[in-house]
């Protein structure tokens, strides 16, 4: 089903671009860059996580002429390929995004991550069109083996030279549960299809991607998840202690990598890279969470629960590989993005209303300010 007119073209110099899981945080983001920069976009959606309808209108109101919004399924082989047939490059990002729920569906999440992809990957494979695929540091596993020091607020390695740098794509594969292994699975097929029938493909294994359009819940999205508890007055649970640290990025950065990505695609065929923040915004849920504090200017109830299955005490990205090879500037520091989160969460006409519409406080002003 396609909710606008017919694909128009990219205009002088542009293409046309197929986004899977458009309407999701990230995809909607490129969306919107891509179809601002004259290509034109086609969005394809299930429109299955509560909210993303929000991200395809703001997507409709401000692209009308360049956008095509077509809802479908990863798994429709038919509406698939018929979008896949007038495309030049394909981004995709349809996927199942919890492990809590690959937990509960495994099969339906084999179905969606590994299965769609595979689908996606063979309508791809008459007409040699380059892919680039949103995959995940799920990849390398818990990690479990990484000596580990705790500060008061967080995890550090013990090892010097991996604080320094993080985690590096020579870090072997190691799948854990059911969502690790249709994702993992999935990167793997993607990097295949670029040796066995040289479709010119790159995945992006992505540490955690935060900003506007992002719909944060406690299962995916724990920065915007986090603000929107804050700025609502509602308790926020923590899985595990809180001292667990990731390399954040801004959506905006990511976006980049993801362009950079698709121009150098024959250079860069049959090759994953790891997409996050790095070392310099490294942080903890505990450290995350006392800015926030210090940016709606109240403390924040805290509950904690029992670690999930296949969560990591400490992952940070080495970027050096895919900042160098990409030509990627420095990421947008944590403090400033996370502040500008905020702000913008803050304003119910950017579309936070409804997200912070079973709030029984007022959202209040914000206190801080960014790096």
């Amino acid at each position: 089903m396609s909710r606008s007119r017919p694909l128009p073209p990219g205009g002088p110099g542009g293409r046309n671009v197929l986004i899977t899981g458009g309407a999701g945080f990230i995809g909607a983001n490129l969306a919107d860059h891509l179809a601002a920069a004259g290509h034109g976009v086609t969005v394809y959606d299930a429109l299955m996580r509560p909210g993303v309808e929000a991200n395809l209108a703001w997507l409709e109101a401000r692209h009308r002429d360049r956008l095509t919004a077509v809802i479908g399924d990863i798994r429709d082989a038919d509406r698939l390929a018929a979008c896949v047939a007038r495309a030049d490059v394909v981004f995709h990002f349809a996927a199942q995004v919890a492990v809590t729920t690959s937990l509960v569906t495994p099969l339906e999440d084999f179905a969606i991550n590994l299965g769609g992809t595979l689908t996606l990957l063979e309508a791809l494979r008459a007409r040699r069109v380059p892919l680039i695929f949103a995959s995940t540091n799920k990849v390398y596993g818990n990690l479990t083996d990484l000596p580990l020091t705790a500060t008061n607020d967080a995890y550090l390695p013990a090892d010097p030279a991996l604080r320094r740098w993080g985690i590096s794509e020579a870090r072997p594969l190691d799948f854990h549960t059911p969502y690790g292994c249709s994702k993992g699975g999935a990167d793997q097929y993607v990097l295949d299809y670029a040796r066995s029938f040289g479709i010119p493909t790159a995945v992006m294994r992505m540490s955690c991607i935060y900003g506007p359009r992002q719909i944060g819940t406690e299962d995916q999205g724990w920065v915007a998840h986090f603000l929107i508890s804050a700025l609502a007055g509602r308790p926020i649970s923590i899985f595990g202690d809180g001292m667990q640290v990731r390399d954040i990025l801004h959506v905006s950065d990511a976006v980049t990598a993801y362009v950079a990505a698709w121009t150098r695609i024959e250079a860069i065929a049959g090759q994953a890279f790891n997409l996050g923040g790095g070392p310099d915004n490294a942080v903890s849920l505990h450290q995350v969470l006392a800015y926030i504090e210090r940016l709606v200017g109240r403390p924040i109830d805290r509950h904690f629960s029992d670690w999930r299955a296949g969560d990591q005490r400490y992952y940070v990205s080495d970027t050096r590989r895919a900042a160098s090879i990409l030509g990627l500037p420095a990421p947008m520091p944590w403090r400033r993005g996370v502040a500008e989160l905020a702000a913008s969460l803050a304003q119910p006409q950017l579309g936070p209303g409804a997200l912070l519409s079973g709030a029984e406080n007022p959202v209040p002003p914000l206190m801080g300010a960014a790096e």
